[in-house]
């Protein structure tokens, strides 16, 4: 089990940037891998960005170019995204994933999240 915490949402102008930060209760590198996602109102959570073990990344295409997922070594227990030139339709509940492989299944972890919101 590991247990997520969010921080650093809140409100920004478009253009502007901001740093999400996820803690979690134990060393992530035992993890398989950890990620972002995003929930908009009236939508479905959506895939943000991945980052794992090993360090390979994944970002959603609306997001590339602007948002940076990683992992600080020396704090082995957090993980960022790193948010610039924000759009108003990046405005969303973020969550903070991490999963390991428990064959057959992934067994999942969320934070309870953290709200960003961008105005025009």
């Amino acid at each position: 089990q590991v247990q997520l915490v969010e921080s650093g949402g809140g409100l920004v102008q478009a253009g502007g940037s901001l740093r999400l930060s996820c803690a979690a209760s134990r060393s992530i590198f035992g993890l398989n891998g950890m990620g972002w996602y995003r929930q908009a109102p009236g939508k479905q959570r959506e895939l943000v960005a991945t980052i794992t073990n090993g360090g390979s990344t994944n970002y959603a295409d609306s997001v590339k170019g602007r948002f940076t997922i990683s992992r600080e070594n020396a704090n082995k227990n957090a993980m960022y995204l790193q948010m610039s030139s924000l759009e108003p339709d990046d405005t969303a509940f973020y969550y903070c994933n991490a999963y390991t492989f428990a064959l057959p299944t992934i067994q999942n972890f969320w934070g309870q999240g953290t709200q960003v919101t961008v105005s025009s």
